[in-house]
């Protein structure tokens, strides 16, 4: 790749274009004409705008359909509520109404959706709206970012295609934090893409907008922490690529950038750790008390090889239950679950980004259609391989890998498509080869979506292998018309039909998670067992609610509801109830908090009487099954020596709380 400056009007060239010398109007001359381009911005305004927003409106639509109706994870949501009436709660991330203990992630997305609850009361339709609205958001983001450096038409394209993938109408249909990461990153990504599509002479603005893109980054982190740092590299490689100004000023650039993006990620970690320990809520996920441990142990480097924390949890709810998880390595993307999530269009994905970057490799600096290959192909490469060797992935983590498959595809289809690359000298056959090589990319992805669909799994239409079929083959016998007989109607109609090829499988797959109320914890045509698992949770959160009046009369005038081992059993009676229940050990059920001697502590003071226990191997739990009365499976009746004997009658067993 050459390092010399390159640029054009056209967005998908580089900056201003050098003079020609006096040889090339006479080679020019003795080419054959070229077939005319379409125009920088076609489609014409009015008609894209139009285009956008009803993408968009549809968006929105299948984000937010009956989303009363969902499934959502009610230990985020019982962390949320704690926040919402408590600004304490809400500076700390505190996960019970206490502020005992923290939620054990850092609490950016769940501060905006504590604000929304506050503001139009606890409800879960309430709770998944602003997932609704970063999804809208992060669509109409996308269309600017890829419309910089690859034109107009691949940014609708590439709008279309987030619009209709699974994995993100999934997430954003629940009340997960990586909805809120995707919008910061995808800002980032077009923060980014603006400073390489700006003049040389505008250092001051290149720096501003890497700067601008550093501080979403920053933002990302307190959403999902680690992860959003995992693109930085996609971010400062497509710079240092493609952006203005010499190599030198572009390094101390993206250095800045760099820094500061640190800066911005730290700064509430920071401010907590500052704070003393007695003043604020454990840090759920450490053994010290350390948000830094909690980011870069428990939710960091931890999750490679380690037991997760789910698993860490069913250790103690079902020592003998073994959870089923996707083995990690490189086809754990294209298989099963996570595949009907996203994968229906990944390997196109990767084949446009090889093709992409091979093709543009020799262009000068500056070359906004490499540059978009380059950063969201790193994008998508980076999250691609963390997911695949990660020891435990949720279906819902690969909606990060949306936005990269969006732009790479539309980037491609569009250039493929178009009469000659920007910035390319005709070559013979070179059109030819560039549609028969997505006829059988398109042929593939056709195949993939056939295989992909289960043969037993839920609310998978009898009609959907046909018309994956019919449409595939319509798509490949019109790119093959627009092959052999270049105009430009053919043209569009072979880009069309492609797209309609692609996307038929995971717009169904998304209508149906739309239409069966499911969200964040489904996947298209899951196994029917796990859909029906999933569908009752709410049914059983239902029931658990009916018992919050006998577990008051057995609390009488204790401050709080009850204690549970773990947060996640604590989470079913915030969640229901909005009291006190106490969490012990964290998320996991093994963290330190509250100490055994704490414990001895409430229950002298009478500060709760029943405790819920998962087992008795910890040796708070153990105390308490040894000094506590045992009313049933898994539950206790703590009073201290010197109280009046409860006369209040055993209660119901409040039931095992089911996990979305």
């Amino acid at each position: 790749m050459s390092d010399q400056p390159y640029s054009s009007s056209d967005p998908q060239g580089g900056r201003d274009q050098q003079a020609p010398s006096a040889e090339e109007p006479a080679l020019q001359a003795a080419e054959e004409p070229e077939p005319a381009q379409p125009a920088r911005d076609w489609p014409a305004p009015w008609p894209r705008r139009a285009a956008l927003v009803l993408i968009a409106a549809l968006a929105g639509l299948s984000y937010g359909w009956a989303s009363s109706q969902d499934t959502i994870e009610f230990y985020y949501a019982a962390a949320v509520r704690s926040m919402s009436v408590s600004w304490h709660d809400f500076i700390f991330g505190a996960f019970d109404p206490a502020g005992t203990i923290t939620l054990d992630k850092l609490p950016g997305a769940f501060w905006i959706q504590a604000l929304a609850v506050r503001a139009l009361g606890f409800h879960t339709w309430v709770i998944i709206l602003p997932q609704v609205v970063e999804g809208v958001l992060t669509v109409l983001v996308l269309y600017r970012a890829v419309s910089r450096l690859a034109g107009p038409a691949a940014g609708l394209i590439a709008a279309l295609i987030a619009a209709a993938s699974p994995a993100t109408v999934a997430l954003n249909r629940g009340n997960i934090s990586d909805s809120l990461m995707i919008l910061l990153l995808v800002l980032a990504a077009d923060a980014v893409s603006a400073a390489i599509a700006t003049r040389e002479e505008h250092a001051r603005r290149a720096q501003a907008l890497l700067i601008l893109a550093a501080f979403w980054v920053g933002l990302a982190f307190q959403a999902k922490m680690i992860e959003a740092w995992l693109l930085l590299p996609a971010l400062g490689l497509a710079y240092l690529l493609d952006g203005p100004g010499p190599l030198g000023r572009r390094v101390r650039q993206v250095a800045v950038a760099g820094i500061l993006a640190g800066i911005v990620s730290l700064a509430w970690m920071t401010a907590v750790t500052l704070v003393p320990a007695a003043n604020r809520p454990y840090a759920d996920g450490s053994s010290d008390n350390s948000v830094y441990s909690q980011v870069f142990v428990y939710n960091g480097f931890g999750r490679f090889g380690d037991q997760t924390p789910l698993q860490l949890l069913a250790s103690q709810l079902a020592p003998d239950q073994i959870i089923p998880i996707a083995p990690s390595g490189a086809n754990r993307l294209f298989t099963g679950n996570l595949g009907r999530d996203t994968g229906w269009l990944l390997p196109a994905a990767f084949a446009a980004v090889i093709w992409g970057i091979a093709s543009r490799w020799r262009r000068p600096r500056g070359d906004r259609l490499r540059a978009c290959f380059v950063l969201w192909g790193a994008w998508l490469l980076i999250l691609a391989v963390t997911f695949s060797l990660a020891t435990f992935v949720q279906t819902y983590y690969t909606a990060a890998l949306t936005p990269a498959i969006a732009a790479l595809l539309a980037a491609a289809a569009v250039s493929v498509l178009a009469p000659r690359l920007p910035g390319e000298n005709r070559r013979p056959g070179g059109n030819a080869a560039r549609r028969v090589g997505l006829a059988i990319v398109s042929a593939g992805t056709t195949a993939y979506a056939v295989w992909l669909v289960p043969a037993d799994g839920a609310h998978v239409p009898g009609w959907l292998v046909p018309a994956i079929i019919a449409v595939g083959a319509v798509a490949i016998v019109a790119i093959i018309g627009s092959t052999l007989i270049e105009r430009a109607v053919l043209a569009t109609v072979a880009l069309a039909s492609a797209l309609v090829a692609a996307l038929v499988a995971p717009a169904v797959a998304s209508a149906g998670l739309t239409a069966h109320h499911e969200s964040a914890f489904d996947a298209p045509f899951e196994p029917t067992r796990l859909a029906a698992v999933i569908a009752s949770a709410p049914a059983k959160l239902a029931k658990i609610q009916q018992t919050i009046p006998r577990l008051q009369a057995v609390q009488a005038n204790a401050p709080d509801l009850l204690a549970a081992q773990s947060s996640y059993i604590a989470a079913v009676f915030i969640y229901t109830s909005g009291l006190e229940a106490l969490p012990i050990g964290g998320f996991t059920g093994t963290i330190p908090s509250p100490t055994l001697a704490q414990l001895k502590t409430d229950i002298a003071g009478h500060q709760f009487h029943l405790v819920l226990a998962l087992s008795t191997k910890d040796p708070r739990m153990r105390w308490i099954a040894t000094h506590c009365r045992d009313l049933g499976p898994r539950t206790f009746l703590c009073i201290a020596p010197n109280a009046a004997a409860s006369s209040a009658a055993s209660p119901a067993e409040p039931g095992q709380p089911g996990s979305p």
